[in-house]
């Protein structure tokens, strides 16, 4: 099993949900976030006179997955696709961080492993 974690702009998030819906991703959670990357910030004006100010951490939305291991590329290809600005992306489009899971166990029916997804 894989866990899949993808950091993207908060503006996305549907586009990146119905996404894995559509691969057959039906399991996932997301939430709000905010952090700092190589994006350091963006700029914001605040009040009056046009005073600027520089944002340090940005909001970013994580979502959350885990799948079976021959589903990783489609999942990853399908986030890719609905989060990159473009066709070229932009700073800030996120991240996606894969890592493995060795066992997962359903709580109501204490089943383990990849029968729980």
């Amino acid at each position: 099993m894989i866990k899949i974690e993808a950091i993207v702009r908060p503006e996305k998030v549907n586009q990146v949900t119905a996404a894995l819906l559509d691969v057959g991703c039906g399991g996932f959670h997301y939430q709000n976030v905010t952090g700092q990357g190589r994006q350091q910030g963006v700029e914001v004006f605040t009040g009056r006179g046009g005073q600027t100010a520089t944002r340090a951490a940005m909001p970013k939305t994580i979502i959350t997955t885990v799948v079976q291991d021959d589903q990783q590329a489609t999942v990853v290809e399908a986030i890719i696709a609905a989060a990159k600005t473009g066709d070229e992306g932009a700073i800030g489009d996120g991240k996606i961080f894969i890592s493995s899971v060795s066992d997962a166990i359903r709580v109501r029916t204490n089943e383990s492993g990849e029968d729980v997804l």
